[in-house]
């Protein structure tokens, strides 16, 4: 989903210009990690989803639940 992904990283980088409007701190710092942090766990959650997908598994994800397919 790379419209997932376009859309977390604007949303970033403007949170982190707005962020940086009135100067630097440490709470603007944790805020822009913590920012990144979530969008980088939610590029890679997409990222996994799409590998299960593409190694043509019948219902387009991985199986979750531990059972052996038959």
């Amino acid at each position: 989903m790379d419209i997932k992904r376009t859309y977390r990283d604007v949303k970033t980088t403007v949170r982190k210009a707005a962020r940086g409007v009135d100067g630097t701190d440490l709470k603007d710092r944790v805020g822009n990690a913590g920012d990144t942090a979530r969008a980088d766990l939610g590029n890679l959650g997409d990222d996994v989803r799409t590998s299960g997908r593409e190694r043509g598994h019948p219902h387009g994800d991985p199986d979750t639940t531990g059972r052996q397919s038959r």
